[in-house]
């Protein structure tokens, strides 16, 4: 396989989330898919191209990500060299910017949180229920899913609601969604435990329930200290999705969307639109990855400009970038006094933060 070929295949795996199975069909029979990987209709006479399970497998499953950042280069070397014919002495005019890659999920809320969990967890003993007439005790197990669920609307309106007694009335609800919800996780405790595991189904759900069990009680003990004990909950224990663990609440200072949810991601491009460097953030404001970003780039090539929004400000910032770069454009952040003003103003500044500027 090609690289190419193999970065593809990679990034249908990603995008539609597919299981390796599924990845070699489609390699096999999507004709549109077959058409980006270069191996044409299958007409004409030509022998038919096929893809082994294994081999696919075995290359896309070792994409790393500093593989991935290889392939960059590779692409950033070519586009510079062979497409705009850029001479090794021509400095670079770069741009930083982030944003966020927004996860697919719903407003968190702890006891919706708690719900997902609960369903997940139900939905695991189902599967054994319908596999094993042995697993016994759930009989009622739709009634638990209904009761759940009604008792997490009612804490959802009592939460969302006003008027008098406001406050009581979310915490009877939330006092009977816990009582509930405590009582699913004394059973399904005490189902784990004797649950047969005969194949690599019985062992993935068996998997899936040790992960949403502790999710429940977590959840539990959230909205039990945010509503009963009238608690602050501190960010960090936080969980904005039970599905993609990975999701930030992040707050970017606008007024539409004045919150989003995913992960941030810092792209720095070129005059040329070809992508330097990119940084997937880890609970990171942009102002903390400037020096780090600095030191990747400033390794590898030579640059006369690079614009930031004002995101990127601190005191330190600038100074150190001024070292090696001959024009730093980052606005301040907050007040200004006069000589920032007029830096700011000047033709310039407002050129290169606009990024608008002629090859």
């Amino acid at each position: 396989m090609t690289l190419w070929q193999i970065f593809v295949l990679s990034q249908v795996r990603l995008c539609e989330n597919l299981s390796y199975e599924k990845l070699h069909a489609h390699a096999m029979n999507h004709l549109t898919q077959r058409c980006l990987l270069g191996v044409g209709a299958d007409n004409g006479g030509f022998t038919r191209i096929e893809f082994e399970y294994q081999n696919i497998y075995d290359n896309v499953s070792a994409l790393s990500p500093e593989l991935l950042k290889e392939l960059n280069e590779i692409i950033l070397e070519f586009g510079h060299k062979k497409k705009f014919k850029k001479k090794d002495k021509v400095a670079l005019r770069l741009k930083s910017d982030s944003f966020v890659v927004e996860s697919n999920v719903h407003f968190p809320t702890d006891y919706n949180l708690l719900w997902d969990s609960a369903r997940k967890s139900m939905d695991a003993i189902s599967k054994y229920t319908k596999k094993y007439d042995e697993i016994g005790g759930w009989r009622k197990l739709s009634n638990w899913r209904q009761e759940l669920k009604g008792l997490m609307r009612e804490l959802g309106k009592a939460s969302s609601s006003g008027g008098k007694g406001k406050k009581d009335r979310e915490k009877n609800a939330a006092r009977g969604y816990i009582k509930k919800a405590n009582a699913l996780v004394i059973k399904l405790c005490a189902t784990l435990d004797g649950l047969p595991i005969k194949d690599i189904e019985d062992l993935a759900t068996v998997y899936s329930l040790e992960h949403f069990i502790p999710l429940i009680k977590k959840h539990i003990d959230l909205v039990e200290r945010r509503i009963l004990k009238e608690e602050t909950i501190p960010h960090e224990e936080k969980l904005f999705s039970i599905f993609e663990t990975y999701t930030e609440w992040i707050k970017k200072g606008k007024s539409r969307p004045n919150v989003e949810l995913g992960k941030k991601l810092n792209i720095t491009t070129d005059q040329y639109n070809l992508i330097i460097d990119y940084q997937i953030m880890d609970h990171e404001q942009d102002r903390d990855i400037v020096l780090s970003l600095a030191d990747r780039i400033l390794a590898k090539h030579k640059v006369d400009v690079w614009s930031f929004d004002k995101g990127y400000w601190n005191r330190e910032n600038i100074p150190i970038l001024q070292l090696a770069v001959d024009k730093v454009i980052m606005p301040k952040l907050g007040k200004k006094n006069k000589a920032e003003q007029e830096e700011e103003q000047s033709r310039v500044f407002k050129k290169y933060k606009n990024f608008i500027n002629t090859i």
